[in-house]
């Protein structure tokens, strides 16, 4: 059994007195078909989460991994019994949940600390709320703390620390009431690369010292080498709605070599599978033969996909970069050399796989002829190539474009390109989409937009 405070400064409600013996041999956490919706602000239903199934077991280390936008975080407080789901269930040892889950403590992104409270006193609130005696949340805090490596700050103030330290506090509160499930939700992406792989090797340790401090852990993340080099298993998440597109255990030995071969291709394969519905999107969407704006909306399947926010003078740059490896880059060691997270290069990515101008296979990317073409252009050229190259792949900016020259005076209002979006997507996606058309059709020189008119019309010294 795992460590616990003295039962007799404990309060009845404790983790420690709600977890049996008969009930340990049961998965830790299982969720079982999970589906989430919010009501936006304009009244629309917005499913965030699709049947999302999950287990987490006794000694476990699984990683949540995903794009921006999956709902990872969303997922991780439906387990934690903070957000309750739409459909399906919750369950801990085998209990369904119908509140917070009482074998779980979280660590945060932002450290969420108490700034009047000193570290022993943010410590100690999860035991001060469980009615912990004083003499015992001390001596529980105090060790905590100590585990962690925060020996003699114990009166500091959260101002008085620095990133790394004001973790170590969040991940000290979070050990300290002893759960069957430590949650952490992007808890290094906050900190400097050495801070965060410094901490990342204490939780390890912790996890593997064997005193039973520290049991299973779910990492949510979209650092894929963060969560090769943890997870045991890594649950990785697609998007809109968030849903579970693998379930890839992870069996190379601890500890493990981040240079090892074994260790970079699984990284390789994990990309693989995070870029390859972008792959299949691009594809379907070069299939597509519209011919102006309503043809476009008529059609339900093209109205529901996105352009991937990406800038051209981004795009530009990314190509350039990859220019310089003739045999391509594999996009970890692009990651690397960018010194980028991986969700910053995906909308890039996307991008280039859209316009055709970059091969994204498993997990390794280089540039197609397109591709080589516009990255050699001068400035101006380039302009006439992104135009050719958007008008062939993007229906968004060849569709405006059309209506546009369709129009007797060359002019149309923007209200109505994001009133036709509203159809198919959430008024955010909807500006979002008219946002990224405006700035690619500009940038090509095909149309302008004057923001204080709402006007888009034809540029006259462009296309």
């Amino acid at each position: 059994m795992k460590n616990t405070v003295n039962e007799n400064t404990v309060n009845e409600n404790t983790v420690e007195k709600s977890t049996t013996v008969g009930n340990a041999a049961l998965p830790v956490i299982t969720a079982t078909h999970v589906s989430k919706n919010f009501l936006t602000d304009n009244g629309e239903d917005l499913t965030v989460l699709k049947d999302l199934s999950l287990t987490l077991h006794e000694g476990e280390i699984v990683a949540i991994l995903g794009r921006s936008g999956a709902g990872k975080s969303t997922f991780l407080r439906i387990l934690a019994g903070l957000v309750p789901p739409s459909e399906g269930k919750v369950e801990y040892r085998g209990t369904p949940l119908s509140g917070p889950n009482p074998g779980v403590a979280m660590v945060f992104q932002t450290f969420a600390l108490m700034p009047w409270l000193t570290v022993e006193s943010n410590v100690e609130l999860g035991l001060q709320a469980r009615g912990v005696g004083r003499k015992a949340r001390k001596e529980a805090a105090l060790q905590a703390i100590d585990s962690i490596g925060l020996d003699g700050f114990e009166s500091a103030y959260p101002k008085e620390l620095s990133g790394g330290m004001r973790q170590r506090v969040g991940i000290a509160r979070a050990l300290v009431l002893k759960p069957d499930a430590l949650f952490m939700d992007e808890p290094f992406s906050a900190l400097d690369v050495l801070t965060a792989e410094n901490l990342r090797q204490e939780v390890l340790k912790l996890w593997s010292d064997g005193s039973g401090s520290l049991r299973s852990i779910l990492i949510v993340t979209h650092n894929i080498e963060e969560a090769v080099q943890m997870a045991d298993r890594v649950v990785v998440l697609g998007s809109h709605p968030g849903h579970v597109i693998a379930d890839v255990p992870i069996t190379l030995p601890r500890p493990r070599d981040k240079h090892a071969a074994a260790f970079e291709s699984t990284v390789d394969s994990l990309y693989a599978i995070l870029t390859g519905k972008a792959d299949a999107s691009q594809g379907e969407q070069q299939k597509q033969a519209l011919s102006g704006l309503q043809q476009m909306f008529a059609d339900s399947s093209q109205g529901n996909r996105t352009l991937p926010d990406a800038t051209p003078g981004g795009l530009a740059g990314l190509l350039e970069i990859v220019a310089e490896y003739p045999d391509g880059v594999d996009l970890a060691d692009l990651a690397s050399a960018l010194t980028f997270e991986v969700d910053d290069l995906f909308p890039l990515l996307d991008a280039g796989a859209l316009l055709g101008m970059l091969d994204v296979k498993e997990g390794h990317v280089r540039l197609t002829s397109l591709g080589r073409e516009w990255n050699d252009a001068d400035i101006l050229d380039s302009k006439t190539i992104f135009a050719r190259i958007a008008m062939s792949h993007v229906p968004l900016v060849r569709s405006i474009d059309r209506t546009l020259r369709q129009s007797k005076n060359g002019k149309v209002r923007g209200d109505l390109i994001v009133d036709l979006l509203r159809g198919k997507h959430t008024d955010e996606v909807a500006q979002q989409q008219f946002r990224i058309a405006v700035e690619w059709g500009r940038y090509g020189e095909l149309f302008d937009y004057d923001s204080d008119d709402d006007t888009l019309s034809l540029d006259e010294g462009g296309q």
